[in-house]
């Protein structure tokens, strides 16, 4: 079974559990989260960083792969970071072991 079938199927079991509960308001509850987002997203500040010549051509690199800027990738995992959501890609002797980094 692919992972998005089974991420169906699990939304769906739980919606039959009774586990989702209909928001009272949902306007409010969506402009409420439209907020949450412009303020994760407004970029308002800028910094200038010296970094090693590979290491910008590696992120770039990546950048690429994603299908976003490298500025955009930086960005994203410096928010990650900062908000304890970076994930650490398994070691090699550990197979899907997952770790925050910090």
């Amino acid at each position: 079974m692919d992972d998005e079938r089974q991420l169906e199927e699990e939304i769906l079991a739980s919606f039959e559990q009774g586990e989702w509960r209909q928001v009272k308001d949902v306007r409010d509850e969506i402009d409420r989260h439209a907020a949450y987002a412009k303020d994760a997203l407004t970029k308002d500040k800028r910094v200038n960083i010296r970094i090693s010549s590979r290491d910008l051509e590696d992120l770039q690199a990546k950048a690429a792969v994603e299908g976003v800027g490298y500025q955009t990738l930086m960005s994203s995992v410096l928010h990650k970071y900062v908000t304890g959501r970076l994930v650490e890609p398994p070691s090699p002797g550990k197979r899907g072991a997952k770790k925050r980094a910090g």
